[in-house]
């Protein structure tokens, strides 16, 4: 794996980014979704990306770690609130198992990244700096 520089360049970052737009197309701004429902599928996607990125932000592999699967997580919710969706027929079944097909790739791409970073020597930038005293 080449070098990072910022979380912008990361794939799962941007897979995920795309991700929380299609569900905002998909789902908040469907007239079907309720109120509740609209809301908290938004915060879900949108805490996928923005755990990977402040996980990158704290330039250590074991808290980078933490976030990713924080973000895992939120996949896993994501997941569980589009079958609510579909159940209430908010969403058609091509709709639905698109979205849940790009949460589960973000999962398995999430989980990937988790296994590399754990196994990796290189703990993380902040522990190569100098002392700067």
């Amino acid at each position: 794996m080449g070098t990072i520089n910022n979380f912008e360049d990361l794939e799962i970052w941007q897979n995920s980014r795309r991700f929380c737009e299609s569900i905002y197309q998909n789902c908040v701004l469907n007239d079907k979704f309720q109120r509740y429902d609209k809301t908290q599928i938004d915060r879900a996607s949108s805490s996928i990306m923005d755990n990977i990125a402040e996980g990158f932000e704290r330039e250590g592999n074991r808290e980078f770690v933490n976030f990713l699967i924080m973000s895992k997580g939120s996949a896993g919710e994501v997941r569980s609130q589009l079958i609510r969706a579909f159940d209430r027929k908010y969403l058609d079944e091509e709709t639905y198992l698109k979205l849940k097909n790009e949460s589960l790739e973000i999962s398995k791409k999430l989980s990937g990244f988790i296994n590399y970073l754990k196994n990796s020597t290189h703990k993380g930038n902040k522990f190569n700096r100098k002392n700067e005293e």
